[in-house]
């Protein structure tokens, strides 16, 4: 296997894991699940719990007991994206391609969308 299929690989198990820690959208807060998601799932190398992950393994790791800690290492990552391009800070419009969260959902579900991805981390 070569490094462009064993990363992409490892990206498609990253974002199952990512999927798993999402809450669902139900409820008076779907909205702002729905945005978090779109913000988490916008794409990306996802390197930051890749090699988490291979650091772990690196030491022996060979459980699953990684998997919160990757997920939260993400969200936190995407928050900071998140909140970085509201208006108040760079006002961009684009990310990887996309319209930026507030674009789509609006600044206030923008602000929202990312405290509550870094909530669900602690």
């Amino acid at each position: 296997m070569n490094f462009k299929e064993e990363q992409k690989e490892k990206v498609e198990k990253i974002e199952a894991i990512l999927r798993e820690y999402l809450p669902e959208a139900n409820g008076y807060q779907s909205v702002i699940m729905e945005a978090m998601e779109y913000s988490l799932m916008a794409g990306g190398k996802r390197l930051r719990p890749m090699l988490m992950m291979e650091t772990y393994r690196l030491f022996g790791g060979e459980t699953e007991v990684i998997y919160p800690f990757m997920a939260a290492m993400e969200m936190i990552h995407t928050y900071s994206l998140v909140h970085d391009d509201l208006p108040a800070m760079d006002n961009d419009e684009y990310r990887r391609g996309r319209k930026t969260t507030h674009i789509v959902y609006g600044e206030d579900m923008g602000i929202l969308a990312g405290g509550c991805a870094f909530k669900l981390c602690i």
